[in-house]
């Protein structure tokens, strides 16, 4: 009797379909999550890279400030403003104003 069996198909039992399901759906989700991560990762990217460059002009600015520290401790500075803002003038100097 045995010679006369017909083969059991593998996808009709019930307990391979139940797990080719569950595999099926764990891709998918699986798919859907590395999308999700990959547009998450190129966000991240690019602030990385905005951060980076307004890194990059901070210490620039962070660099003339400094720079303009320095001139602002010269004698050319404190002279600019004394004649500028306080109108004041060298002892040896002589004052030319224009005919109006």
């Amino acid at each position: 009797m045995k010679r006369y069996q017909k083969k059991k198909s593998r996808w009709n039992n019930p307990g391979a379909l139940a797990v080719l399901t569950v595999v099926l759906i764990l891709l998918c989700v699986l798919t859907t999550h590395t999308n999700k991560l990959k547009a998450t990762d190129a966000d991240y990217a690019a602030k990385v890279a905005a951060l980076s460059a307004e890194v990059e002009e901070e210490s620039k600015r962070a660099e003339e400030l400094e720079e303009y520290q320095v001139y602002v401790q010269t004698k050319q500075y404190i002279e600019k403003v004394a004649r500028e803002k306080l109108g004041l003038v060298n002892p040896n100097e002589a004052i030319v104003k224009p005919n109006e």
